[in-house]
């Protein structure tokens, strides 16, 4: 058994507090679970006593809350248990928001990865986009499935359209171009899109 030592009220949801057990934080309650489950500091408790307290009675409030952080922008299943966990939901709570959402239909994580590379294509090179989405927590064979849509006349067009953008009114000389396959490879490029695109330009010495 553990002793809850400390309540304490959430800084940026008043309606929630933090739980602290034997003086580590423990679990994020609302104050109506913690006033129903007549929860004090002193009480002794059982780690699962509190998984199963707030398993039962907030599942529905963490999956309002992850409704509504998806409301704004769509997610990714990282982006979600990221969310829930600084909220101080406990595993159990964010696998069950997690898989409810799934059945819902507003989780899905190839669809996110479809609707990422839709956008990112005008303005980024593939590697660059796989990087962000493995940042995002997307698996690579979903990336691989997403990132079949881009093909290397559109991903030249998209680094053309970014070079021309960069160079205007800059001289075409040895050090610019150098500079501008620096930029483009940064933009998530490969090298011979980069040679490709630049070689209007003339010859660049890489």
């Amino acid at each position: 058994m553990n002793e809850i030592t400390a309540i304490t009220p959430q800084a940026k949801d008043k309606t929630r507090c933090n739980v602290y057990v034997d003086g580590r934080f423990c679990c994020g309650l609302t104050l109506e679970t913690v006033v129903k489950n007549r929860l004090k500091v002193g009480q002794t408790v059982a780690g699962e006593q509190l998984e199963k307290i707030q398993l039962e009675s907030e599942k529905t409030t963490a999956l309002d809350k992850a409704l509504m952080h998806l409301s704004a922008t769509r997610k990714t299943e990282k982006q979600i248990r990221e969310f829930l966990m600084r909220k101080g939901y406990l595993p159990a709570v964010v696998d069950c928001v997690v898989e409810k959402l799934r059945e819902y239909g507003f989780l899905n994580d190839g669809e996110y990865a479809e609707a990422y590379v839709e956008s990112a294509v005008k303005n980024k090179g593939g590697r660059l986009i796989r990087m962000e989405l493995r940042g995002k927590g997307v698996s690579d064979d979903v990336i691989d499935c997403a990132l079949n849509a881009l093909d290397d006349e559109t991903e030249e067009q998209t680094a053309k359209k970014l070079l021309e953008k960069y160079m205007r009114g800059k001289p075409a000389d040895v050090q610019t171009r150098q500079k501008a396959y620096r930029h483009l490879l940064s933009k998530g490029f490969d090298y011979e899109t980069a040679k490709t695109v630049l070689r209007e330009y003339g010859e660049n010495d890489d």
